[in-house]
C-alpha cells in the first residue's frame, strides 16, 4: 500500500478512537453504576470530543476528505454523543422517574440522530462542499458536552453523592431543551470566519478571563458548563435577532422579502456542511 493510501487511513483512526471512548463509556454505565464511574464515563465522552475534533482536521490537512469518512464520523456520533450520554444521564438522573427518564434519556439519542441524518442529506444536496459559517441546529458533540459538564461539576461539587430529587427538574429540562435544539432550525455560529483582530482577541481574552474568575472563585469544574450554556444562550439570542430581523424586513418589503428570506434559509442550510469528517 502506498504512503499515500495510508494516509486516508489516519483521520479515519481518530474518528474509531471516538467510537471506542464512547464505547468505554457505555460500559461504565452498564448495570449498577456507582457515581465514579458514571464520572469515568464523562470523562471518556469528553476524550471522545477530542478525537472527534481531531479528525476533520487531520483530513484537512492531509487532503484525505472522503464520503466514506464522512459517513464513519456520524455513525461515531451517534453512538459517542446520543447513545452513550443518553444512557449516562439516565443512569445519573433519569432512572428514578421510570418510564418517562427513559422515554427523555431516548429523546436525546433520537434526536441527535435526526440530526446527524439532516447533516448528512443537506451536505449530499451540495458535494462541493466549503463549510459555513452556521450550524443548523445544535450539534450533537456540544449536546452532549452540556449534559458531560454537568455530571462532572456535580461530581466535583458534591465528591460523588446522589443527585437529589430537587435537582432532577434541571436535568430533565435542560435534556428536553437539548433533544429540541438539535432538531430545530437555530443557527449556531462554527466561528471557522473568526479572524485574528484586536476585537476578537478582546472577545477571546474576555472569555478566557472569565473562566479563570469563574475556576478559581467556584470550582475548576464549573468553567465547562458556563462556556456550553453560553454557546446555547449565545445561539439562541443571535437567532432571534435574525427572526426579528426578517419580520422587519417582510414588512417593508411586503412582497419582495419572503422570496429573499426564503433564499436566505436555504443559504443557511448549504452553509451548514464541511469536508469530510466534521462537526455534526
Amino acid at each position: 500500500m502506498s504512503p499515500r493510501k495510508l494516509m486516508f487511513v489516519l483521520p479515519n483512526l481518530f474518528t474509531v478512537t471516538s467510537i471506542l471512548c464512547g464505547f468505554y463509556a457505555l460500559t461504565l454505565c452498564a448495570g449498577e453504576a456507582a457515581p465514579a464511574q458514571l464520572h469515568q464515563a464523562a470523562l471518556a465522552i469528553l476524550f471522545a470530543m477530542f478525537f472527534d475534533g481531531c479528525d476533520g482536521r487531520v483530513a484537512r490537512l492531509t487532503r484525505t476528505q472522503s464520503d466514506f469518512g464522512m459517513q464513519l464520523d456520524s455513525l461515531a456520533d451517534v453512538v459517542s454523543f446520543g447513545a452513550a450520554p443518553g444512557l449516562l444521564v439516565y443512569k445519573w438522573a433519569l432512572e428514578p422517574l421510570g418510564f418517562v427518564g427513559l422515554l427523555l434519556a431516548f429523546s436525546f439519542t433520537a434526536c441527535g440522530a435526526l440530526r446527524l441524518a439532516r447533516f448528512n442529506v443537506l451536505a449530499m444536496r451540495s458535494p462541493q462542499g466549503g463549510g459555513g459559517n452556521f450550524f443548523v441546529g445544535l450539534p450533537i458533540p456540544l449536546a452532549a458536552s452540556v449534559l458531560v459538564s454537568m455530571i462532572i461539576a456535580h461530581y466535583a461539587a458534591t465528591g460523588g453523592e446522589p443527585l437529589e430529587d430537587s435537582a432532577r427538574v434541571p436535568v430533565v429540562v435542560a435534556t428536553l431543551t437539548l433533544s429540541l435544539l438539535m432538531v430545530s432550525t437555530v443557527r449556531y455560529r462554527t466561528f471557522k470566519d473568526l479572524r485574528l483582530s484586536p476585537r476578537s482577541a478582546l472577545v477571546l481574552a474576555l472569555v478566557l478571563a472569565s473562566g479563570v474568575v469563574i475556576g478559581t472563585r467556584f470550582h475548576p469544574a464549573y468553567v465547562l458548563v458556563a462556556y456550553s450554556f453560553a454557546y446555547l444562550g449565545f445561539g439562541l439570542l443571535e437567532s432571534a435577532f435574525l427572526v426579528r430581523h426578517r419580520l422587519v424586513a417582510r414588512k417593508a418589503g411586503r412582497g419582495a422579502a419572503p422570496a429573499m428570506v426564503l433564499l436566505d434559509e436555504e443559504e443557511g442550510e448549504d452553509e451548514d456542511e464541511d469536508d469530510g469528517q466534521r462537526m455534526a
